[in-house]
């Protein structure tokens, strides 16, 4: 006979680490977070995504996964409260080719936004080693300056971070190019 251990480790308002958030759908609309007790507005629940939670929404009665038509919903009425996420082109042209280009658009957009994360990410690095780089400098920098004295020491210094900056604005545009 074999036994099985399994630790489960919970998240604040009782989920599972890792297992999404249980969205129940009622017949009236309303939204049940099965795992707080409580009802959500779609504000709520982005909110929940934003935190970095997955969420899943079934309907009450019939279990049908509803998270998909949820999602949309959020997307359609941050556009309703002129969040403009989608420009009107792109909609015109989504509802023109639809279907036929569905698998291609559905790729091209995570490809898409994958890299765009990544880019972003990316930024951040840099603008991290930027700042740390020059915290470290500035000490460096600022004890010869304040040896010489005066305005030809500040001038030096500027014109070194002026330096910089070009490196750092060539750096970036052979990443993107």
């Amino acid at each position: 006979m074999m036994t099985r251990c399994v630790i489960l480790s919970f998240e604040k308002g009782g989920t599972v680490a890792g297992e999404p958030i249980l969205i129940k759908r009622y017949e009236n609309r309303k939204l049940y977070d099965s795992s707080r007790s409580t009802y959500v507005t779609l504000e709520e629940i982005a909110g929940l995504i934003r935190e970095g939670k997955e969420v899943r929404v079934v309907d009450a009665k019939t279990s049908e996964d509803l998270t998909k038509n949820t999602l949309a919903l959020i997307i359609l009425e941050g556009e309703r409260q002129k969040k403009n996420l989608l420009p009107l082109s792109f909609m015109y042209q989504l509802i023109k080719y639809g279907e036929s280009i569905q698998g291609v658009f559905q790729e091209y957009l995570s490809s898409g936004f994958e890299a765009f994360l990544a880019s972003q990410q990316e930024a951040h690095k840099q603008l991290r080693e930027l700042t740390e780089g020059r915290i470290a400098k500035q000490s460096t920098i600022s004890e010869p300056a304040a040896e010489r004295g005066g305005e030809a020491s500040l001038k030096d210094e500027v014109d070194k971070l002026k330096q910089r900056l070009e490196q750092l604005d060539r750096r970036l545009q052979e990443r993107k190019d």
